[in-house]
């Protein structure tokens, strides 16, 4: 019987399978932030591609009825983090993190195909100037209060380096996006005083990338240039985690 019971458990150890080893937790918790006229489960690829390197990642889910009250939301969010906090926002929700990542938890920020508005701005002003030979966002006249994208133009404008079946679902379900948010003004800009880092999508149709270099200059930002439409966290996310995890918090 002991010679069985030690057979047994010898195979038994060859037979277990090996499991992959899970990477070393950082000490740095990343907090997610999405833009306009879309939901948190955009950030669904790069989320999993943090946490797999061993990251603590918070995923925001904001309203964007008012910058007020997605400024608040994210704030929540950085207070539950473990860690310090790489601060990162997409489109609009650059706006948030500027005003939100003046927080003494929020080591750093990360702008993609973003909006970075100073004191006194938002992106309602930011985005009033056209930049010549860069088409501007293909937006709906105003409708109680709320915008949306064009829904025949938004799989071109805004994700046109994703599945198709996945813009098309988009396109219908689309956020609408308060005029209180849009026209939210900053009152603390925390790209002055935080390491910023800007990922700028030069296929963008939503955001020109003109305008995007030029916020990151003034932001005296780190810049990385992509080729990639506006929804870079899901055509690269590969490329979008890794400029993520580049954002430490030190200058470059």
């Amino acid at each position: 019987m002991i010679r069985k019971l030690t057979g047994l458990l010898a195979l038994a150890t060859v037979a277990a399978p090996i499991l992959p080893a899970h990477a070393a937790d950082k000490p740095f918790s990343v907090v997610l932030v999405h833009g306009a006229f879309v939901d948190a489960s955009g950030w669904r690829a790069v989320h999993d591609r943090l946490t797999e390197d061993g990251y603590e990642v918070l995923v925001v889910q904001n309203p964007t009825i008012t910058l007020e009250d997605d400024v608040a939301i994210t704030q929540k969010a950085i207070a539950k983090a473990k860690h310090p906090v790489i601060l990162v926002g997409h489109s609009y929700g650059g706006s948030v993190i500027t005003e939100a990542g003046n927080d003494p938890k929020v080591r750093s920020l990360v702008y993609l195909a973003a909006f970075a508005p100073d004191v006194g701005e938002s992106v309602a002003k930011l985005a009033e100037t056209p930049v010549p030979g860069e088409p501007g966002a293909p937006l709906l006249p105003p409708a109680d209060g709320f915008l949306i994208v064009d829904p025949a133009k938004f799989p071109a404008a805004f994700a046109a380096d994703v599945d198709p079946g996945t813009t098309a679902f988009m396109a219908r379900a689309q956020v609408p996006w308060g005029l209180d948010a849009v026209g939210g003004v900053i009152t603390h800009a925390a790209w002055k005083s935080k390491p910023s880092y800007f990922m700028v999508t030069t296929q963008d149709r939503m955001v020109p990338p003109t305008a995007q270099r030029t916020m990151a200059k003034r932001a005296d930002g780190k810049t990385q240039e992509i080729a990639s439409s506006h929804a870079v966290m899901m055509s690269r996310p590969d490329e979008v985690a890794a400029f993520i995890e580049s954002a430490d918090g030190s200058k470059q």
